[in-house]
């Protein structure tokens, strides 16, 4: 899986291997589809909040494409909605209203879920991806 062992945050906490797994569960189901619905409605204003702190915006762009394309296999959508729809909840190791430090934890998490599912982002959500960086400077808008 090649999971990070220990991810150092600004804080001087450590999030652990253990930790990064756990929030990384694909879940069933029904697990998937409210973090589906979770995604689809934080992702695009988290975004824009993020952008200046996330080192590989296009990459998390295209793992939102990849999340709710239906052709993505069930597990590699787990996995990236669990990322994603962590990077959009406001409560976790370090809230996100620490603009300077709050999403290092959620660089980490995704960072480790995109490593997990390497090769299953395919052209067309980086095709996606940058579509909707190039026809939206305002990123918290949500491509039509």
């Amino acid at each position: 899986m090649g999971l990070v062992k220990s991810m150092k945050v600004s804080n001087g906490a450590l999030m652990d291997d253990v930790k990064i797994g756990e929030i990384l569960l694909p879940g069933d189901d029904e697990t998937q589809d409210r973090r589906e619905k979770k995604v689809r409605a934080k992702f695009w204003p988290t975004l824009k909040r993020a952008v200046k702190f996330v080192p590989f915006s296009r990459d998390l762009v295209a793992a939102y494409y990849c999340a709710i394309d239906p052709k993505t296999p069930t597990r590699v959508r787990g996995v990236l909605l669990a990322a994603l729809a962590y990077f959009v909840m406001p409560v976790d190791l370090i809230p996100d209203m620490f603009v300077m430090v709050g999403f290092t934890d959620d660089v980490a998490v995704l960072a480790a879920a995109l490593r997990m599912i390497q090769g299953h982002i395919a052209d067309r959500h980086y095709d996606a991806a940058d579509e909707m960086l190039a026809d939206n400077p305002d990123i918290g808008k949500a491509p039509a």
